[in-house]
C-alpha cells in the first residue's frame, strides 16, 4: 500500500483549509476586533497542541538538533498566521471562492519556484514542461 494513504488525508487537509477563512471571517464579524478575533482562534491552537505535547511528550529535540535548525525554521508559524489573519479580514470582502482561488494560485506558483529552486531544504525538482503545463492548469482552474 505505501503511501496511497496520504492523498486522502491531504485532500481532506484542503478541503478543511477551505473552512478556515469563512469560520475566522465570522469570529472577526463576532468579536468586531480583528486582533481579539485572532487572538482567539491561535488560542485554541495553541491550548490545543499543549494538550497534545502532554500527551505524546517524545520525541524531545536534541542540542544538536537544535543547533543544525535553519534560522528561519520556525517562521512558518508566522507565515501561516499572516494567511489565517488576510482570511479573517478579506475573506467576507471578496467572497470565500475568489479568496480560496488567489490564494491557491499563489500556492501553486510559489510551489513550483520551491521545488525548482530545492528552497527552504525541499528536494530539488526543476520545472519540466509536465509541472508548467500542470501548474497552468491548476491555476487557470483555480478561479
Amino acid at each position: 500500500m505505501g503511501l496511497i494513504w496520504l492523498y486522502p488525508v491531504i485532500v481532506i487537509a484542503g478541503m478543511l483549509q477551505a473552512l478556515g477563512p469563512p469560520m475566522n471571517g465570522q469570529l472577526r464579524q463576532s468579536l468586531v476586533n480583528p486582533w481579539l478575533a485572532t487572538l482567539v482562534s491561535f488560542g485554541l491552537v495553541f491550548a490545543f497542541f499543549i494538550i497534545v505535547a502532554a500527551i505524546f511528550p517524545r520525541p524531545l529535540p536534541t542540542a544538536q538538533g537544535l543547533a543544525a535548525m535553519p534560522w528561519w525554521a520556525p517562521l512558518g508559524g508566522i507565515i501561516g498566521a499572516f494567511a489565517v489573519v488576510t482570511g479573517l479580514l478579506f475573506v467576507d470582502r471578496v467572497g470565500a471562492g475568489p479568496f480560496a482561488g488567489l490564494t491557491i494560485k499563489a500556492n501553486i506558483l510559489m510551489s513550483l519556484a520551491i521545488d525548482h529552486f530545492g528552497w527552504f531544504g525541499i528536494e530539488q525538482h526543476s520545472l519540466n514542461i509536465s509541472r508548467i503545463l500542470g501548474g497552468a492548469l491548476m491555476t487557470a482552474a483555480s478561479f
